[in-house]
């Protein structure tokens, strides 16, 4: 059932004609929701996901639209330097690379 609703998420996902990155209809699903497609994209587990999410909160982005926005771009940033070295097209995070990670995409 689980991989049924999953595939149903799918046409909600569009990105509204000429809006922005907060028209995007998926931003708006139930965090359940939303995880799931980050980790169907990302393929990161629920830890990194709450860690970031975390983090982007402790950050002083309290308002949760923002937040997914800043967690997207944040898990874009982080792949594009994966993908770049030919590595995987997953983001791998070792010991401590995550928050230095996030340090990095904030100092950008």
């Amino acid at each position: 059932m689980q991989k049924e609703l999953l595939r149903t998420i799918s046409p909600v996902m569009n990105e509204k004609k000429n809006g922005g990155l907060e028209d995007m209809e998926y931003l708006n699903l139930p965090d359940r929701l939303f995880f799931h497609w980050c980790q169907q994209k990302y393929r990161l587990n629920k830890g990194v996901y709450n860690t970031i999410d975390h983090w982007f909160y402790e950050y002083g982005i309290v308002h949760i639209l923002h937040r997914r926005i800043n967690l997207l771009a944040f898990l874009d940033f982080a792949s594009a330097s994966e993908q770049k070295a030919g590595k995987t097209k997953f983001i791998k995070f070792g010991n401590g690379g995550l928050r230095q990670k996030l340090q990095e995409f904030i100092a950008d």
